[in-house]
């Protein structure tokens, strides 16, 4: 009945799920996209939710936009200039740009967007850190004066994982960066169609007319021109995995960001789709324990859990037996990357033994509190890894209250400071893109920056230490070197429980294209034909 109320409510009659083809019936103007999950927030600096990035980035522009390479190339910037032996930063805005209210953007909307971005992203705080002073001199003009050479300044501004930093107008970016701004109000190439949204259901996406591309530029991930082919751009989600790749086997959708493993095999046999790998990166996959709330405000009952982490476990129940599509042995950064180290993998990798892991736990200080476990129904990845996880933890003895709830309640639930009694929680399984995980830089999950650090709230004096030193580095090596510091220093302290990296394929249909590579990216997609 869920299947049929949901795909009736669609306009779609549930008898041409086995229509050969419908795609004709949408028009070229209108693309139809499953995402991950339910859009259940919509600011993209309030979470760190992909979800909510992939609309952001659909609604908002950005000052920069790192291509495939992560290179960082000019956006909404006309360019910048570099004075003063690197602290001086002089950025002009490219003329024509305008937000969806008809108001033009003007440097002082930037100055307050950066603002609000950089109390909240990790990458963001390290920039304001840096910066002396940040102004607009006049309407296309922004200046920042560092107290110390940043040169990763542009990779910050059009970093491609969450948090993005979307530029807004200047009366929402004045909202706490905790707080939902109250509109999408952005210069993207698409508008919010606040009117057409249907929580748990739909998004919806206008083109927006006054929005000017760059002229050069080659389009790669979010760099280049950004161009809106689609007149409309709907998000359905769907109720089930069947449904969804029903829906676009038959024309009815065009595109499904995230196909479970198990039906990729029947997806590759269809001539009019394609399945590949967008995000070459890859998902780096966690635990991220609440170290402000019993027991895992304990880092001796965090190190005593990790002899239970199984990454293959993970892996599997999310990418299945194909071994191309995930990595185990995985530490704290992306495995392959400049910065990645097998420094202290041994206690990820070793012999698994959960007796020893009890009496561990039992000598770390563990009584039997009772620990939640947020896990999304609704978002297949997040709760086959909730899954594992609660096995795991229940063999290890401990008190576990698995909480089964849909990605919008957990997404609300995870901003929340109060203990257990009051809505707080314990545990959740998350990911992150792989290119956000690359370095410190970027890594909002190594930050130990405590109540202002993101969900979980690991606090420690030490790694924000080595943070800094990272930065300050003269070269390569000694950043290097200063990793293989956090890591180890993170094995100790355990910000979150590494559990691998796996590479998602996407559907889609083959008259689709354009599609560059990363996240999904809407603009330069066009339906041939």
């Amino acid at each position: 009945m869920l299947r049929r109320s949901f795909i009736a409510g669609l306009g779609l009659a549930p008898a041409a799920l086995a229509a050969p083809r419908l795609a004709a019936a949408q028009g070229a103007s209108v693309l139809r996209f499953i995402p991950q999950a339910d859009l259940a927030l919509l600011d993209p600096v309030q979470t760190t939710g992909l979800v909510t990035r992939n609309h952001g980035l659909l609604v908002f522009d950005t000052l920069y936009g790192v291509d495939e390479n992560a290179v960082a190339h000019p956006q909404m910037a006309e360019g910048h200039t570099v004075e003063q032996d690197g602290r001086l930063w002089t950025i002009r805005l490219r003329e024509g740009l305008h937000f969806h209210d008809g108001t033009p953007v003007l440097a002082r909307d930037c100055v307050a967007s950066i603002r609000r971005w950089g109390g909240r992203d990790a990458f963001g705080m390290a920039l304001m850190a840096a910066t002396d002073e940040l102004s607009a001199p006049d309407d296309r003009t922004l200046r920042f004066r560092l107290k110390r050479p940043f040169p990763l300044l542009p990779d910050a501004l059009g970093k491609a994982g969450s948090n993005i930093c979307p530029i807004m107008p200047e009366r929402l970016a004045a909202t706490p960066a905790t707080q939902q701004v109250t509109e999408m109000v952005g210069s993207g190439p698409y508008r919010f169609v606040a009117e057409e949204r249907v929580p748990g259901a739909r998004a919806v996406y206008q083109k927006f007319a006054g929005y000017v591309p760059r002229a050069d530029g080659t389009p790669s991930m979010m760099a280049g021109p950004r161009v809106a082919h689609f007149e409309r751009v709907e998000w359905h989600t769907m109720p089930d995995a069947a449904t969804a790749a029903a829906v676009l086997q038959s024309g009815q959708m065009d595109w499904w960001e995230q196909p479970v493993m198990d039906l990729l095999p029947l997806l590759k046999r269809r001539r009019e789709l394609k399945v590949e790998v967008l995000d070459t990166a890859g998902a780096f996959t966690m635990i991220r324990p609440n170290h402000l709330q019993p027991p895992f405000d304990n880092p001796a009952i965090r190190r005593a859990l990790m002899g239970a982490i199984r990454q293959q476990d993970y892996m599997q129940v999310v990418a299945g037996e194909d071994r191309s599509l995930w990595k185990d042995g995985c530490g704290f950064f992306l495995p392959g990357a400049p910065m990645s180290s097998d420094v202290g993998l041994e206690a990820l990798t070793g012999p698994r033994d959960l007796a020893k892991v009890r009496a561990d736990l039992a000598a770390a200080g563990y009584k039997g509190e009772r620990v939640v476990l947020l896990a999304p129904a609704d978002f297949p990845v997040l709760n086959g890894m909730s899954e594992v996880a609660a096995d795991m933890l229940r063999q290890a003895g401990i008190n576990l209250d698995y909480q089964s709830l849909d990605w919008g309640t957990v997404l609300q639930r995870l901003a929340s400071q109060e203990p257990l009694e009051k809505g707080g929680w314990s545990m959740f399984c998350n990911f992150s893109l792989g290119v956000g995980t690359m370095n410190p830089a970027a890594h909002n999950y190594m930050r130990g920056n405590g109540r202002n650090a993101t969900f979980g709230w690991y606090d420690s004096p030490r790694m924000e230490a080595l943070r800094d030193s990272w930065f300050a580095a003269a070269d390569t090596e000694s950043q290097k070197a200063i990793c293989r510091d956090m890591q180890q220093l993170a094995f100790q302290e355990v910000p979150f429980y590494p559990t691998g990296v796996f590479y998602q394929p996407t559907a889609y249909r083959a008259e689709l294209q354009g599609m560059l590579k990363g996240a999904p990216l809407f603009t330069n997609l066009r339906r041939q034909g």
